[in-house]
């Protein structure tokens, strides 16, 4: 039995990615997209109708909307319910990054994907809208899930953040891994952060072990890593999403993996409530955090304006 095959065993596995022949031939119960991902799918030869599919939609649309922002929208719609052909559960389906700190605007985007999504035929109970989790996201997804819209918070580095997800009734969390060891490398480039000690791991088996403890039902998606020793090391999380080429690594690799996380594990935290004041001074207090969420936006807000920039050729 290969690594990926046992992890199947214990974590729902996830493709990060927006390849669909990645996607055959992984065959990942779930997929997740982002700005940078549909900017990558875009420059694959096979989707080239879908980008002109989205620039003749965008033609005619008449919603309010430019028409950059239409086609962009069609794009993201389309590939997933591309992807959503091959795989038996859930898309991620990313706002605009540029929205992050505007709830009405988050609100109002989120609804028009779903509502794109029906049109195509796609429930929206396989549809996940990913949001940054700044304080104006996170109230966002609190609307939304109130509203049947279900949400994945994501760009979260941070431990308030995730319980104030987990408050605000969000479906599920992206936790990013390998963005926190990034950070961590670069302060400290001669420490040993491998296996446990990696910050970004200990980041995620916090979360998993004080949502387990206090009965929040919010699932904890690890993301974001930079090699399989990470992944290994959160063996048994409720869903890790990967990417092609480390889904790649783990299928070669036939040595045994142990489960590293039970729900049974308790948390060494106390229970808390986080209200604004209390996020936005916890942030604060995390460089790392404030740092790799600014960073986070500012990447996919770039890769959203490189999209648009080749649309735009085709408009």
């Amino acid at each position: 039995m290969s690594k990926l095959e046992a992890l199947r065993g214990m974590t729902v596995v996830v493709a990060d990615t927006g390849d669909i022949e990645a996607i055959k031939t992984h065959k990942p119960v779930d997929a997740t997209t982002n700005p940078s991902l549909i900017l990558k799918a875009a420059a694959i030869p096979a989707y080239r109708p879908l980008l002109e599919k989205a620039a003749q939609w965008a033609s005619a649309a008449d919603n309010g909307d430019s028409m950059i922002e239409n086609a962009c929208d069609y794009l993201a719609v389309a590939i997933g319910k591309e992807i959503l052909s091959i795989i038996p559960g859930l898309i991620s389906t990313e706002v605009d990054a540029r929205l992050s700190f505007d709830t009405d605007a988050t609100i109002a985007k989120a609804k028009k994907l779903i509502s794109m999504y029906e049109t195509e035929g796609v429930p929206r109970e396989r549809v996940l809208i990913k949001i940054a989790s700044t304080w104006e996201g996170i109230q966002a997804a609190r609307k939304l899930e109130s509203e049947g819209i279900t949400c994945n918070l994501t760009l979260l580095f941070n431990f308030h953040q995730a319980i104030a997800c987990a408050e605000a009734g969000a479906t599920l969390i992206s936790p990013f891994v390998g963005r926190i060891l990034d950070w961590h490398k670069s302060k400290l480039p001669d420490a040993d952060f491998s296996g446990d000690l990696d910050p970004g791991v200990q980041s995620v088996a916090r979360i998993y072990r004080y949502y387990k403890t206090y009965g929040h039902k919010t699932v904890v998606m690890g993301a974001s890593f930079r090699n399989t020793g990470e992944i290994e090391a959160l063996a048994g999380c409720d869903k890790l999403t990967i990417s092609p080429d480390l889904l790649s690594e783990l299928a070669a690799d036939d040595a045994p993996l142990v489960r590293r996380l039970e729900p049974e594990l308790s948390s060494a935290d106390e229970e808390i409530t986080v209200d604004e004041a209390t996020f936005r001074w916890a942030m604060n207090e995390d460089a790392m955090a404030t740092e790799k969420l600014a960073d986070g936006i500012r990447r996919f807000a770039a890769d959203q304006q490189l999209l648009e920039q080749q649309l735009i050729e085709l408009l």
